[in-house]
């Protein structure tokens, strides 16, 4: 996962990168970020405040964080958006219901200054659910095609078994490489 990333990178000595990791309640950002810390997924608790994975290898550090996705605490996402090199957006792709409030969360987020231009990369997340919606639809939903002022990925995934997750980080390790040309 995350350290085979960071294998490619290891031509990058003291490269330290800002990764925000954001999306509502229940979308599976802790497991994400567990499942590409190489921890155990079996039992999460839902994130009150923020989670800060860092990993340390080759000289690359790669700081990830992840902030709780509660109606309560995302007006405090921008506090935390300054000097991000990256944008993981997590939804959960089997909770229509909540595609219309995810949405809107992730187009406020895209319009702040402090991350104009910073590259996009939604997980649809929870695809081993027989009710989830494929990617594709979730990104014609999202508008996405719009999105003019940075590179953006959507990526199907299953946090739980990890399916999917390495395809997200290649992509995000392909945006490092093109960043430093």
């Amino acid at each position: 996962g995350l350290l085979s990333v960071i294998e490619r990178l290891k031509d990058s000595p003291g490269q330290e990168l800002r990764i925000v990791l954001l999306g509502l309640d229940n979308a599976g950002k802790t497991t994400l970020l567990k499942r590409l810390a190489s921890e155990e997924v079996s039992t999460i608790a839902p994130t009150q405040g923020f989670n800060i994975k860092s990993v340390h290898s080759h000289g690359f550090k790669l700081n990830v964080w992840d902030i709780g996705g509660q109606r309560s605490i995302r007006p405090y996402w921008r506090k935390y958006l300054g000097s991000t090199d990256l944008l993981i957006y997590v939804i959960d792709s089997a909770d229509q219901k909540r595609f219309e409030e995810t949405g809107q969360e992730l187009a406020e987020l895209t319009e702040e200054e402090s991350l104009t231009g910073v590259p996009l990369l939604v997980f649809a997340n929870k695809q081993d659910l027989v009710t989830a919606a494929p990617a594709d639809e979730i990104a014609e939903g999202l508008s996405l095609h719009t999105y003019r002022d940075r590179e953006w990925q959507i990526q199907a995934c299953s946090a739980l078994s990890g399916e999917g997750v390495q395809d997200g980080m290649n992509w995000i390790s392909s945006q490092i490489m093109n960043k430093k040309k």
